[in-house]
Parts: structure tokens; C-alpha cells; sequence
């Protein structure tokens, strides 16, 4: 069977001529001439690879990134995007939204047929491996029934800064916030976690007690897996292992960037990105428009900033035509203009 390639382009010369390439190498090939029909075909076709340019009308290629991380379906399809030597600046940005690779323009064959090539390496080891380990999902699911699930109210704390860690939690339904609190009563979020997301594991690992507090933000259901058994199956299975060693990467780039918005970025950008982040945890939409529930003193939060503060930039934002609100509910209009939010 032929491998799939999407190729997601708006230059007419370079998009049929990669297509025809890649044709006579044996790749069956699907092009999108924008973002947006890329997405669909991605979805549609669920190629083994996607080229995806940057810079495009409708839907750049960070939007289409964003939106297939968001779909199970396409979230682990290997991501290679097209760039020009004056965009190359832009591609750390690319790399820290997941991008897997990147071509820079002009590229010549060998290098096209080398980038695609190495993708489908990379992605047969790591099947292999999955394989090796016996069922990755088993194991974890096996991880997960070692715990109770319970029902916890919204608003209700689950640990407290400078407890002793007992559990390892795993999110079954809901949303939670782990957070920093301060003597003057401020609170600065460090985390977003919803539905399939593990929490609480960063001081289990250390072996030191908690940085920081963790709560509900609406109804939830959540398994409390014991510290020992937790300990047990890190140490005794290596798909474990990996699947918290990438968290804890995660985690400390996140909080790096969140570091440096806070020290380098205007409120207006802190505000956008902080809309984003709940967005991609617990929004829900297509495309360009997502809606989300978060109360003023959360997002505050996220943000860093007082609560009166962000109710004056979401009012702005409102004027400029980026969100609405519809009572409790923030729609955002669009995702693409909000990224592209300067200092």
C-alpha cells in the first residue's frame, strides 16, 4: 500500500511539483492549495505525513498545526514544515507547537525524499518499541485501575503547597488548575489539566513535597493512584517511564515560556496567549472559533495580572472583534488573530 503525503501549499509551482515528485517515487499524494482545506483533508485522509508551508492566506501553517494537535485522529501524524530561509527565525516557535521537522526553501529532491524518509523511521521505531513494551495502553490502563475514582465538586482543592505527596492523579472527566498562592492573596497558575491528563506526578518524581496547590474548576471525576504503586510501575515498565519523563519535559518548557511572558511580554499578549492555552485544554469548536468557560479570577490568574485587568482587555477584545461572551462563555471569533497578538 502507498504511504500518504498531504501537502499543504498556496505556491502553485512548488505544490504540484513536490506532488509530482513524490508521485514518481510511489507516494500516493493529496495538496491543499490553503490551511483550511488542508485540515479537512488531513482529517479526510489521515496521510502518513504532512508538508504544511508557514506563511498562507486563510490559515497559516501554525493554525493547522494547532488544530490537528488538537484532533486525536491527526495529533500524532509527523509534521514537517515548509519554510523560507527568511522565516527560518520562526521555526523554534514551529518546533515548540510539535512541528517534527522542516524543509527550508528551495529544497532539491534528496532532501525531500531524506526529511520524509526519516519521519517514517522515526514513527516504525517508536511503534516498535510500543510493541516491545507489550501494549503501551495496557500498561497504562493497568496504572490507572490501581486507583479509585472519586467525585470531586467544583472549586475544591485536592493538595495544598508543602503537603507530603500520597497519590498520582489521572483526570477521568473535569478540569483542574494547579496554581501558586501568595501572602497578598494572589494566585498565579501554573497548570491546566482536563479530561485523560495525569497531575501531581512532578513531586512524586522528585521526592520532595508539593510546589504548589492543585483544585477543581468544575465538577470532576478523579482516580487518586497511590504513591507506591505509581513508584512501582515508573520503575518496573519503560512505556511509563517515557510517558512521564515527556510530562516533566513538557511541563518545564511550558513554565519557562510562562516565565518569560511574564517578564517580557504586554498584558494585552499574556491575555491572548492565556485565551489560547484554555482553548487548546477545554475549548470546544472547529476551525478558526472555539468557545470556552473560565471565570475572570482564573484567567486572571493564567495572565498573572488583576482580575479588573483582564475585564478591561477582554472588553477590548470584544471591541476589536476577536471574542463575544455569552454569559458565562467566552467565543473566541478567531484563534488565528488572537495568536498573531504582538507585544
Amino acid at each position: 500500500m502507498n504511504r500518504k503525503v498531504l501537502i499543504i501549499e498556496d505556491n502553485d509551482d512548488i505544490r504540484e511539483s513536490t506532488a509530482e515528485v513524490l508521485d514518481l517515487a510511489g507516494y500516493k499524494t493529496f495538496t491543499a492549495k490553503h490551511g483550511k482545506i488542508g485540515v479537512e483533508m488531513a482529517v479526510n485522509h489521515l496521510p502518513d505525513v504532512i508538508l504544511c508551508d508557514i506563511m498562507m492566506p486563510e490559515l497559516d501553517g501554525y493554525g493547522v498545526l494547532y488544530l490537528l494537535n488538537k484532533n486525536p485522529k491527526t495529533a500524532n501524524i509527523p509534521f514537517i514544515f515548509i519554510t523560507a530561509k527568511t522565516e527560518r527565525a520562526d521555526m523554534r516557535k514551529g518546533m515548540e507547537m510539535g512541528a517534527d521537522d522542516y524543509l527550508t526553501k528551495p529544497f532539491d529532491d534528496t532532501e525531500l525524499f531524506r526529511a520524509i524518509e526519516s519521519r517514517f523511521k522515526k514513527k516504525q521505531q517508536a511503534t516498535s518499541f510500543s510493541l516491545a513494551e507489550g501494549n503501551g495502553e495496557t500498561v497504562m490502563d493497568e496504572l490507572r485501575k490501581k486507583g479509585k475514582p472519586r467525585a470531586v465538586n467544583s472549586k475544591q482543592v485536592i493538595y495544598i503547597e508543602g503537603d507530603e505527596p500520597t497519590h498520582l492523579y489521572y483526570v477521568v472527566k473535569g478540569q483542574v488548575k494547579t496554581y501558586k498562592r501568595f501572602k497578598d492573596g494572589r494566585e498565579l497558575s501554573s497548570g491546566l489539566y482536563h479530561d485523560g491528563d495525569f497531575f501531581g506526578y512532578e513531586s512524586l518524581c522528585n521526592g520532595e513535597l508539593y510546589a504548589e496547590n492543585a483544585a477543581t474548576l468544575t465538577e470532576s471525576e478523579i482516580i487518586h493512584i497511590p504513591k507506591a504503586d505509581f513508584m512501582e510501575y515508573l520503575l518496573s515498565h519503560q512505556v511509563v517511564s517515557k510517558t512521564f519523563i515527556g510530562l516533566l519535559s513538557g511541563n518545564v518548557r511550558d513554565k519557562g515560556k510562562q516565565m518569560l511572558q511574564l517578564a517580557y511580554s504586554s498584558v494585552r499578549k499574556r491575555v491572548a496567549e492565556a485565551l489560547l492555552q484554555v482553548a487548546t485544554k477545554f475549548g470546544d469548536g472547529e476551525a478558526n472559533t472555539c468557545t470556552i468557560r473560565i471565570s475572570r479570577d482564573d484567567l486572571a490568574a493564567l495572565v498573572g495580572t488583576a482580575s479588573e485587568t483582564v475585564s478591561r482587555m477582554l472588553a477590548d477584545f470584544k471591541d476589536e472583534k476577536l471574542i463575544d461572551k455569552t454569559g458565562n462563555a467566552i467565543n473566541i471569533l478567531s484563534i488565528e488573530k488572537l495568536r498573531n497578538i504582538k507585544q
